[in-house]
C-alpha cells in the first residue's frame, strides 16, 4: 500500500489511514509472503494453474452517485465488478489491490465505511486484500481495484469459444440495475412493488463467482462474458469474438418483475430496455448441445441462482432479437465512455 499525498500533514494522516486499513485486514494466508506495508505484495502462484488478472475503476458521477450509494456500497461495488470479470473467465479470485483517489470533503469515517463494504465482499468471496495505493484526487472520488485469480489451463473461459448451434444462457435476471437507477433518477416516488431490490442491484451487484468457477471446472461453457455493459453488448461481443451471429428470443429474457413494471410505465419496451441497460453483472455464456449434462450439474450446484436459455449462436453473421414474428437487429448495449 504505497503513498501519494505530498505535504507533511497529509503524509502523517495517510500513514495513519494505511495503518488503520492494515489493522482491519485478516491475517494473510500462507501463499501471501508479503502483504500491506511494503512497496509491493509478494504471492506464491497456485500450482498447476494459470493466473487471471483484471483491473477496473469506478468513478463518481460515472459509475456511482454518492447521493444514492453509501460509502460501503461503493467499496462493495468496486470489488464486485472485478470479481465478475474473474468469474467470466471461469476463475477463482484470490488477491486484490485497492487504490483510492480521495477528493476534499471525503471524511475518514467515509473511507472506513467504504472499506467495510469492500472487506465484507472480500470475505464472502475468499479474497485477500494485499496492498494498493492512496492519493489525493483533485476531481471526483475514484476507487481502482485489481484482482488476481486462477484456473487450470483447460478451465479458462474466453469470449471466443462459441460455435454456431451453441445455446445462449444468462444467470439471474436482467434490467434490474438500470430500472433501479432510472427510478431513483426520476425522483423515486413511483410506487412499484420490488423496486427497492432493483436499486440495491445498482448499489451492490452480486458477482456470480461460484457459477463462473463451476462453468470453467465442469467445462460446461464454450464462451462467457459478464454483463457490465448490458446483455445486448455481451451478446454482440461473444458473437464477434467467436465469428458467429446470434438469435435472441425476447420472450425468454428473464427480466426482473419490478424492472418490467418500471419500463412499461416509462413507455419503454421491457425486453429492449433490459437488454441494453448496464450494471447487471450477470454472466452470459454459451453451451454446446453435447455439454447440456455438464450444465445441469452446474445448475444443481448454483445455490438457487436461476440460469435461463435465451437464444442461440448462428452461422449467419447477423445479431438479432426475435419477438414473435418480428426479427430486428439487437440494439447496442450501454455506453459509459
Amino acid at each position: 500500500m504505497r503513498r501519494g499525498l505530498s505535504n507533511t500533514h497529509d503524509r502523517l494522516a495517510e500513514h495513519d489511514l494505511i495503518a488503520a486499513i492494515r489493522a482491519r485486514v485478516p491475517a494473510a494466508p500462507g501463499w501471501l509472503a508479503v502483504g500491506i506495508g511494503d512497496d509491493a505484495a509478494v504471492a506464491r502462484p497456485e500450482r498447476g494453474a494459470l493466473e487471471i488478472l483484471t483491473t477496473d475503476a469506478i468513478v463518481e458521477s460515472i459509475h456511482f452517485d454518492r447521493r444514492l450509494s453509501a460509502p460501503a456500497d461503493i467499496g462493495w461495488k468496486a470489488l464486485a465488478v472485478n470479481l465478475s470479470d474473474v468469474a467470466a473467465m471461469g476463475g477463482t479470485p484470490r488477491l486484490a489491490l485497492l487504490s483510492l483517489g480521495i477528493p476534499e470533503g471525503v471524511s475518514r469515517s467515509e473511507i472506513d465505511e467504504l472499506l467495510d463494504g469492500f472487506l465484507a465482499l472480500a470475505a464472502e468471496a475468499g479474497v485477500t486484500l494485499a496492498g494498493g495505493n492512496i492519493t489525493r484526487s483533485p476531481g471526483p472520488l475514484f476507487v481502482d481495484v485489481t484482482v488476481t485469480g486462477y484456473a487450470r489451463p483447460r478451465h479458462v473461459l474466453t469470449r471466443s469459444g462459441g460455435r454456431p448451434g451453441d445455446e445462449l444462457y444468462v444467470t439471474g435476471t436482467v434490467g434490474a440495475a438500470a430500472a433501479g437507477l432510472g427510478w431513483w433518477q426520476a425522483g423515486g416516488s413511483a410506487a412499484i412493488d420490488g423496486i427497492d431490490a432493483c436499486v440495491a442491484r445498482h448499489r451492490r451487484p452480486e458477482p456470480r463467482v461460484r457459477i463462473g468457477a463451476l462453468l470453467g471446472r465442469n467445462r460446461a461453457a464454450s464462451a462467457c462474458m459478464d454483463l457490465s455493459d448490458g446483455l445486448a453488448d455481451a451478446v454482440r461481443q461473444i458473437a464477434a469474438a467467436s465469428g458467429t451471429g446470434a438469435d435472441v428470443d425476447a420472450a425468454l429474457l428473464p427480466v426482473h418483475d419490478a424492472a418490467r413494471t418500471w419500463f412499461v410505465r416509462t413507455g419503454a419496451d421491457p425486453a429492449i430496455a433490459a437488454a441494453t441497460g448496464g450494471d447487471d453483472y450477470e454472466l452470459l455464456f454459451t453451451v454446446p448441445r453435447r455439454a447440456r449434462g455438464r450444465l445441469a450439474t452446474v445448475i444443481r450446484q448454483a445455490r438457487g441462482v436461476a440460469v435461463t436459455r435465451i437464444g442461440t449462436l448462428t452461422r449467419e453473421p447477423a445479431v438479432v432479437m426475435r419477438s414473435g414474428d418480428r426479427v430486428e437487429p439487437l440494439p447496442p448495449g450501454f455506453v459509459h465512455f
